[in-house]
């Protein structure tokens, strides 16, 4: 019962929350999550410890940057899917992934 109540914990964290749907789509590295929440580099990597030590979370290393992800935890899974489904109700949500867009054909273009 104590990982399940340490994972609604996670999940009520707006910036934890951003967080793990944009991993939900695909792998992140900290430079890019910091780009498109705006959040300074420390506050997301912090974060992502707290989603990593939870298990919800794991990290690879590609060349000097490393990439986090989310686990096959299909609970977590399912509850992403749900505010997925529903996320035209949620703006920021909206407008992370206009930012995740922009950063993408950002990268392409380098």
């Amino acid at each position: 019962m104590e990982k399940l109540t340490q994972l609604f914990k996670s999940l009520s964290d707006e910036t934890r929350l951003r967080i793990l749907m944009m991993l939900s789509e695909r792998a992140h590295c900290v430079c890019e999550l910091t780009e498109i929440l705006e959040e300074s580099q420390p506050k997301i990597s912090k974060h992502l410890a707290i989603l990593k030590a939870l298990g919800i979370v794991e990290t690879k290393r590609q060349s000097q940057f490393i990439y986090y992800f989310l686990t096959s935890d299909r609970f977590v899974e399912d509850v992403l899917a749900i505010l997925r489904h529903q996320m035209s109700d949620y703006p920021i949500l909206l407008k992370d992934q206009e930012r995740v867009s922009l950063c993408l054909r950002k990268a392409d273009n380098l």
